[in-house]
């Protein structure tokens, strides 16, 4: 949470509170007099550039009291946030109950629970303890969730035990249930059966050993039904485990009077349904098994994103290397890197150089040169090379957790399309509890003889085969599955809306610099006058322009760099200011600048007229080169289109969107651009605030709007937009500011992240029509719908399977997500480095 109150209400002494909207000292005054005037406070200090407020009390004072005094003053304090880890859900009902006990909760403005994670994200002023007191009382347990490793590890091994547990409880089940089928079943399925039985046990002390049997299944591993469903039925809020306890309770209490009280039951329905029960309750742990099982399998991209992280650090310790816990690294620590090994957290090199291979972060499998200076990435991997860095991330600072955190909270989050699901699955069980009652007084009162005996079968088959499970898995599931496969892409969905908007979009707008573009201005054109060489003009030129400092100057001088060229020394330096600049070098003049310029110094520029005009209408603005007096080069400078650009504009135009660049740079240039690239409109010479603006034209004109961009500049219009897509490589603020984050830095990113969303929606809209097409069908089918046209009735034990299936099929929909294909085939990651 983001307020810390000390429990005790006699020894509360003081709060923090983060304040939202504060731009100048005055607004510090303003909050601090507003929260001094509450009752119970006895100092405030508020602090600008921490945006918080640290309050001393005299008295206990409900945080609501001095939220309220800082919004009436005319600023905010953001919702906190607490998340619970939930143990005991199994269905969707669950999942509505927990979130309505959550929402119930003083100070709570959202609660949102998922199935899939076992966790609860609720926004607002309550505190923990509240929480999960409301949570208990529902019938479920609670606690506060810690994003550490341990709590990672706990959570494995509490999953590894509870699957553990499953198996035992399924064995012991299949164990004793086989008997009782083969006494009971067999007699109508293998000849000679009833007769073998009528002449050694007989038929009564076979119903006795299918009681013993039975009553093991029910009560043992069994007795989970029961400890949940009864007392949730008894609170009036059933979930699935009551309509399996009252199922197999209603088959067992049955068979039990038929056994030891025939008398009491009338003429005929004496009868025995113990094989039903015990079926029942071993086909559920089989489906719950299932589960366990693909539930861990859904979750592997983050347990694989955690086991990219060394557990231990080799760190300079008073001269000597010494090996420490991860969790014991310190910013500034210095730590020493060997060949083969990952890098345990972020940092700066100071010593040696390698390359590394960073392909868990960016998708790119091509290893990164690293020397002193370079920044390094804890989970990637150093090669061949060895080297020392300082650290500058640790714990949660780190990139690796970051990553982690966005996906774990995409995973978590829920997607509008699932609030249908909610609205049927809170009346769900309930509505099935009372079509088993209609079905059983139907039956009882219009049925064939034994009305009692179809009345008891076709009831409990409605009840065993409702399960709401494949409703509530069907949306969180693919989400976890979906989201964690965009992890191993590159692309990480920081909010789970995301997958469902994107694919919705109509419209891809694009910034143009670091988005489309390099972001770096380089050389792009050279053309030599008779008589030059390349290599002579470049090295005279980069010899001139390493005097300046213009934008356009440092691409030349590192075009030369690149191409080995090493400049000469110039002299006489001069900067014409909007014209040129000039120089003597090696007792030459040379002068490079514009037409204007080469104009002025009466220089002759018509023999590459025809080249300048090209460079012109491609954007570029061609600069001229004089040596000694005579014209010798033209080149140009230019922000270069990445060279994934094309394809994936190409992609996005095969994927029936339109596409947009939104730029601050010149028209001409922009529009040089758009025809090179295909791209349909285009806004140019526009400030952040009239990117805003270009979103919301674009909204109007074609609906829901994807933006791309990864400058500061660019944070506003990732907002403004239906989903914001941020350059991975970009600025911290523009990937706050965004949806998804596009690791690579590469635009193919996007047309595979709209690929991965389509796929992930549909993945779950097929689970949600299965649910519910399941359900619609077999329940009617279940209550003897069938029976007077075709004769057929389902039984209780076929409904058992037919319902462990539902879950299980849902579940193996959404893993088939693992395998999905990105369209440009880019951002996989390297099987070494996270082969999730």
């Amino acid at each position: 949470m983001n307020a810390s109150v000390r429990k005790d209400p006699s020894a509360v002494a003081a709060v923090s509170l983060p304040i939202e909207g504060m731009t100048c000292a005055s607004c510090v005054g303003r909050v601090e007099k507003a929260i001094k005037a509450v009752h119970g406070v006895r100092n405030a200090n508020v602090n600008l550039a921490t945006e918080r407020a640290d309050i001393e009390l005299a008295a206990p004072v409900e945080r609501d009291a001095l939220v309220a005094a800082v919004e009436a003053a005319g600023y905010s304090v953001p919702a906190a946030v607490t998340e619970l880890a939930i143990e005991g859900m199994t269905c969707a009902s669950c999942v509505g109950r927990v979130e309505r006990a959550l929402q119930a909760v003083p100070g709570v403005s959202s609660a949102a629970v998922n199935l899939a994670t076992e966790r609860a994200t609720v926004r607002g002023s309550a505190q923990a303890a509240d929480l999960i007191k409301a949570v208990d009382e529902a019938g479920y347990s609670a606690r506060p969730l810690d994003r550490s490793a341990a709590e990672g590890d706990e959570a494995a091994l509490r999953k590894d035990a509870e699957k553990a547990e499953l198996q035992r409880d399924l064995t012991i089940a299949a164990v004793l249930t086989v008997p009782v089928f083969a006494l009971e079943m067999g007699t109508h399925f293998v000849p000679g059966a009833h007769e073998l039985i009528m002449r050694t046990i007989g038929t009564q002390v076979s119903w006795y050993i299918q009681f013993v049997l039975t009553t093991l299944v029910l009560f043992v591993p069994g007795i989970r039904f029961y400890k949940k469903g009864l007392p949730a039925l008894a609170r009036l809020a059933p979930d699935m485990n009551s309509l399996v306890a009252v199922g197999t309770l209603s088959a067992y209490l049955y068979s039990l009077v038929a056994t030891f009280a025939p008398s009491l039951l009338p003429a005929g329905t004496v009868n025995v349904y113990f094989e039903a029960a015990a079926v029942i309750v071993t086909l559920i742990l089989l489906g719950r098994f299932l589960e366990a099982r693909a539930k861990g399998r859904t979750s592997e991209a983050i347990k694989r994103l955690v086991g990219l992280q060394p557990k231990t650090a080799r760190v300079r310790r008073d001269g000597r290397a010494v090996e420490v816990a991860v969790a014991d690294v310190a910013p500034g620590d210095v730590i020493e890197m060997r060949p083969g090994e990952r890098v345990p957290v972020d940092g700066e090199v100071v010593e040696g150089d390698s390359y590394v291979d960073e392909s868990m972060i960016t998708g790119e499998p091509i290893p990164v040169a690293k020397a002193v200076g370079s920044t390094v990435v804890g989970g990637t991997v150093n090669q061949k090379g060895a080297f020392s860095f300082r650290a500058t991330a640790v714990g949660g600072d780190t990139v690796l957790a970051q990553i982690i955190r966005m996906v774990e909270e995409a995973q978590g989050s829920k997607l509008p399309i699932q609030g249908m699901v909610d609205k049927v699955t809170m009346w769900f069980v309930p509505a099935v509890m009372a079509i088993a009652a209609l079905t059983f007084l139907a039956w009882l009162l219009l049925g064939p003889s034994p009305a009692l005996t179809f009345a008891l079968v076709n009831a409990v088959a409605v009840l065993i085969i409702a399960c709401p499970c494949a409703m509530g898995l069907a949306t969180p599931t693919s989400i976890m599955v979906g989201t964690g496969r965009g992890a191993e892409m590159g692309i990480l969905f920081r909010k789970g809306e995301a997958l469902q908007l994107l694919r919705e979009a109509r419209v891809v707008a694009l910034d143009k610099t670091g988005t489309l573009t390099q972001g770096k201005p380089a050389l792009t054109d050279l053309e030599l006058a008779g008589g030059f060489g390349r290599t002579d003009v470049l090295a005279q030129v980069a010899a001139v322009e390493a005097k300046s400092e213009h934008p356009i100057a440092r691409a030349i001088v590192e075009a030369a760099e690149t191409e080995g060229i090493v400049p000469p020394q110039a002299t006489s330096f001069q900067s014409i200011t909007g014209s040129g600049v000039q120089a003597e070098v090696n007792g030459r003049r040379i002068e490079v600048g514009a037409d204007r310029f080469m104009a002025g110094l009466g220089v002759d520029i018509s023999d590459f007229r025809a080249a300048a005009e090209r460079l012109a209408d491609e954007g570029k603005t061609p600069i001229y080169v004089a040596i000694g007096g005579r014209l010798a080069a033209v080149f140009a400078v230019a922000d270069p289109v990445k060279e994934a650009t094309p394809q994936a504009i190409a992609a996005l135009h095969e994927q029936g969107l339109k596409i947009a660049m939104i730029t601050g740079d010149n028209t001409r240039t922009a529009n040089a651009i758009a025809r090179r690239l295909g791209i349909d409109d285009v806004v140019a010479e526009v400030l952040p605030d009239g990117k805003v603006e270009a979103v919301r034209r674009l909204k109007a004109a074609y609906g829901r709007v994807a933006y791309v961009g990864d400058g500061i500049n660019d944070a506003p219009a990732l907002a403004e937009a239906d989903v914001g897509l941020a350059i991975g490589t970009g600025t911290d603020v523009a990937i706050e500011a965004a949806d998804v984050v596009l690791m690579s830095g590469s635009l193919t990113g996007v047309p595979n992240a709209i690929a991965l969303s389509k796929a992930t929606i549909s993945n779950i809209r097929q689970n949600l029509f299965w649910a519910f097409a399941y359900n619609a069908a077999l329940i009617p089918v279940a209550a003897g719908a069938l029976y007077p046209s075709y004769g057929v009735l389902l039984s209780p034990v076929f409904a058992a399977g037919a319902m462990a299936l539902s879950s299980v099929f849902v579940l193996g929909n959404a893993l088939r997500l693992r395998a999905f294909t990105a369209p440009l085939g880019a951002g996989e990651r390297s099987a070494s480095a996270m082969p999730i």
